[in-house]
C-alpha cells in the first residue's frame, strides 16, 4: 500500500504539475498577447507624437503666416494714412495756388479786355484740353473734381451754347 500511496501521491503531483503548467501556459499566452498589445500601443503612441509634432509645426507655420499678414496689414494701413496725408497736403496746396491764380487771372483778363483781347480760358477749359491730349496721363478724379468745383460758377444762363472762340460771357462782355 505504501507503493500505491506513493504512486497516488506522484499522480496527484503530476496532475497538479499538469494543471499548473496549463495555467502557466494560459498566463504565458496572455502575457504574450499583452506584450504584443503593449508594443503595438507604444508604436501607436510614437506615431501619435510624431503626428502631434507635425501638427504643431504646421500650426507654427500658420501662426507665422498670420503674423506676416498682420504685418502687411499694418504696413498698408500706414501707407494709406501717409497717402491720405499727402493727398490732403496736395489739396491744400492746390487750393492755395488756385486762390493765388484766380485774382491774377482776373487782373490779366481785365487788362486784356481793355486792349480788346479775349479773356484767357478758365482752368476748367484748359483741364478739358489737357485730358484730351494723348501725351497727358490720367489725372486723378479727385483733383479733376476739385478743379471743377473751384471753377464751377454759372457764367451764363443754362442751355446757352459755347462759341468756338470762347465762352458766351466773352461775347456778352465785348458787346457791352
Amino acid at each position: 500500500m505504501a507503493d500505491e500511496q506513493e504512486i497516488m501521491c506522484k499522480l496527484e503531483s503530476i496532475k497538479e504539475i499538469r494543471n499548473k503548467t496549463l495555467q502557466m501556459e494560459k498566463i504565458k499566452a496572455r502575457l504574450k498577447a499583452e506584450f504584443e498589445a503593449l508594443e503595438s500601443e507604444e508604436r501607436h503612441l510614437k506615431e501619435y507624437k510624431q503626428e502631434m509634432d507635425l501638427l504643431l509645426q504646421e500650426k507654427m507655420a500658420h501662426v507665422e503666416e498670420l503674423r506676416l499678414i498682420h504685418a502687411d496689414i499694418n504696413v498698408m494701413e500706414n501707407t494709406i494714412k501717409q497717402s491720405e496725408n499727402d493727398l490732403n497736403k496736395l489739396l491744400e496746396s492746390t487750393r492755395r495756388l488756385h486762390d493765388e491764380y484766380k485774382p491774377l487771372k482776373e487782373h490779366v483778363d481785365a487788362l486784356r479786355m481793355t486792349l480788346g483781347l479775349q479773356r484767357l480760358p478758365d482752368l476748367c477749359e484748359e483741364e478739358e484740353k489737357l485730358s484730351l491730349e494723348p501725351a497727358c496721363h490720367v489725372i486723378s478724379k479727385f483733383i479733376g473734381m476739385l478743379l471743377y468745383v473751384l471753377c464751377a460758377k454759372p457764367r451764363v444762363g443754362p442751355g446757352t451754347p459755347k462759341s468756338q472762340n470762347g465762352s458766351r460771357m466773352n461775347e456778352e462782355m465785348e458787346n457791352t
